[in-house]
Order: C-alpha cells, then structure tokens, then sequence
C-alpha cells in the first residue's frame, strides 16, 4: 500500500514540474528568447504543452480574464499540492489501523 502512495505522490510531483517547466518556456517563447524555429526548442515547447494542457483547459475556461496573464498553472500546482497533503494523510490514517477514515 505504501508503494501505491508513494507512486501516486512521485506522479504528482512529476507533474508539478512539468507546469513549471512548461509555464517558463512559454514565458520564454513569449518573450522570444528562444526560437520556435529551433526544432528542438519546438519539440520540448510541444511536448509540454501537449502534457499540461489538457489538465489546464478547465482551470482557463472558469477563471476570469485578468488581461494575458495566465494564473491556471498556479492555481493547479496548489490544487495538486494540496491533494499530495490530503494523500499523505490518508496514508498516515491507513498506518495507524484506518482510525478516523
């Protein structure tokens, strides 16, 4: 069960990342510091975008316009740290013998 636990929070964790990542390249490709001509610059701005939209499509679609600036990915990292907390509860909660749950 413990093994289970800790996938799901590696998962999770993987994925915070790759909202950052993703958020930083876009703000650099924003800024045209790097080159969408590059292929390998276009290949690593895809792929993240391919891995983090659709996850992000929601969280835009309900939050407010605020004039180009992008809050979903932030409001997703806390989302996700938030259920990292909840899951290492539960997990604390199942050790003890499932007390409370």
């Amino acid at each position: 069960m413990r093994a289970l636990f800790w996938l799901l929070d590696t998962v999770i964790s993987l994925y915070i990342w790759a909202l950052i990542i993703g958020a930083v390249l876009s703000l650099l490709l924003a800024f045209n510091v790097l080159d969408t001509r590059n292929r390998f610059v276009w290949t690593v701005a895809d792929f993240f975008y391919r891995v983090t939209e659709p996850a992000l499509r929601p969280i835009r679609r309900r939050m407010p316009n605020l004039g180009g600036v992008d809050l979903s990915p932030l409001v997703l990292i806390l989302l996700l740290s938030a259920l990292r907390i909840l899951l290492a509860e539960i997990q604390v909660g199942l050790m003890r013998g499932g007390a409370g749950w």
